[in-house]
């Protein structure tokens, strides 16, 4: 679990909780995934050769499912992050346009205002305010005073006007740089907005796909998880407590080497920070991924003891936020699983469901470092953080 741009180094697996339906016989159905049905399944179970292939055959079926719905759920994923991005633009865009029309709007006020001024001042120049022009008073004036004052007055109105005329210039020049600053900055904003329509539809249609896969995936995952514990005479949470772990052991090895090299790239690659993307059906709620967790501890022999650990630990990697994207590794969710789509390995619905991602992390904790207080000291010993 990496917290930098390779910050949150893969995180987890578990077991996935909740009703299982019962065998039932069914026909495999019309897709790519060629599902064994309980047919098979009876006829295999009386040769132990025939048991061990159609085990093999249903992990098969089980692995292509998830794998297809993983990969739907991380396009959906992937598309919301796009899209959330694109709104963000759109809405800085907006802005800077509303800001440059404005400031421009005022830059013609003040031209116009000191256009105005100037043409009162030019008014003043050649009358004196009788009926009288300013050139005919100085002319005939008789009072040597008079005639100086006559000057200076008119020296005075005429340096104004200069002055005037010079800032009417500059405020039109003004104006006219910032209306065109508008034009362009409205240009992008419109852009933007039609980029912005664009990925907010095509993060709906994926994540519709995504839903249909997670769901059709659930059905056939929890037929399968039954037919896998009437091969082996045992349980359907005990098959998917087993496979979810054997999946969360093949991600942490794979992911040994990857997380030192990203330990290494953190120290010189800077993070962009956390988002939370807008992802249709996902319900944040931190008190309630808590205590969920804090009830399944005892499934990996843990006491309430390691409950403290665990809270620190996924604060700081997420703040218990179902929807937590390092926008830089693309580490997600509650444990910060990188790639996202490794979540996978505990439930179809990882994208959108806390506690698939809780029992994905605690696998991966239990398989990496024992316990969660193992993990969190691992977190606290590096530097960026991760486990």
């Amino acid at each position: 679990m990496r917290r930098s741009p390779a910050r949150r180094v893969l995180v987890a697996a578990a077991v996935v909780v909740g009703a299982l339906v019962a065998p039932v016989v069914t026909a495999a159905p019309a897709s790519a995934t060629d599902y064994p049905t309980w047919q098979d399944v009876q006829k295999a179970k009386g040769n132990a050769d025939a048991k061990a292939a159609e085990v093999e055959k249903v992990q098969a079926a089980l692995q292509s499912a998830q794998a297809d719905a993983a990969a739907k759920s991380q396009t959906a994923l992937d598309a919301s992050a796009k899209a959330t991005k694109a709104e963000a633009d759109l809405s800085e865009a907006t802005q800077t346009a509303t800001s440059l029309q404005s400031q421009a709007d005022e830059a013609s006020a003040t031209a116009t205002r000191a256009q105005t001024r100037a043409g009162q001042l030019a008014a003043n120049l050649y009358r004196d305010g009788s009926t009288n022009q300013m050139t005919t008073r100085i002319a005939t004036a008789k009072n040597p005073d008079q005639l100086l004052y006559q000057l200076g007055a008119m020296d005075q109105l005429s340096s104004t006007w200069a002055g005037v005329m010079d800032e009417a210039s500059v405020a039109a020049k003004t104006a006219s740089s910032l209306h065109d600053q508008a034009k362009r900055a409205e240009d992008e904003r419109a852009s933007l907005a039609q980029a912005a329509e664009e990925r907010s539809a095509a993060a709906k249609t994926a994540e519709q796909k995504a839903d249909a896969a997670v769901a059709s995936t659930k059905d056939h995952s929890n037929e399968l998880y039954a037919q896998l514990a009437s091969l082996n005479d045992t349980t359907a949470a005990t098959e998917q407590q087993y496979e979810v772990g054997q999946a969360v052991a093949a991600q942490a090895a794979a992911q040994a080497a990857a997380a030192q090299a990203a330990a290494e790239a953190a120290t010189t690659t800077p993070s962009t920070g956390t988002s939370y993307p807008s992802t249709s059906g996902v319900t944040v709620d931190p008190a309630a991924a808590k205590a969920y967790a804090r009830s399944v501890l005892g499934n990996y022999g843990w006491g309430d003891d390691q409950y403290g650990c665990l809270v620190s630990l996924w604060t700081q990697e997420s703040g218990w936020r179902a929807n937590a994207l390092n926008s830089s590794s693309g580490a997600y969710g509650i444990p910060q699983a990188l790639p996202a789509s490794k979540l996978g390995a505990a439930g179809a619905d990882w994208r959108t469901n806390a506690n698939t991602q809780i029992n994905w992390g605690l696998a991966y904790i239990k398989g990496r470092y024992g316990t969660p207080c193992g993990a969190w000291n691992h977190e606290m010993s590096v530097n960026p953080h991760w486990y």
